[in-house]
């Protein structure tokens, strides 16, 4: 995290982790149903990936890319 590159990723990633997450109904309403603090930002994170999922898709494709041919 200490580069662009590496605060993208794991943007990327906890976006899609937490977007995955809201899909399991038990962990949904035991993690992401707080809307506040550090589980609140992972259920804003979960909105963002399931509105935007194409969106985000692309984006971990572009920079998989990146990261396994441009670095």
């Amino acid at each position: 995290v200490y580069s662009l590159d590496g605060l993208l990723v794991f943007g990327l990633l906890l976006v899609c982790t937490c977007a995955y997450l809201r899909k399991v109904p038990r962990l949904r309403t035991w993690l992401l149903s707080e809307r506040r603090g550090v589980w609140g930002v992972c259920h804003k994170a979960a909105v963002i990936g399931t509105r935007l999922h194409v969106a985000v898709s692309v984006s971990c494709l572009l920079m998989a890319f990146y990261v396994l041919v441009g670095k």
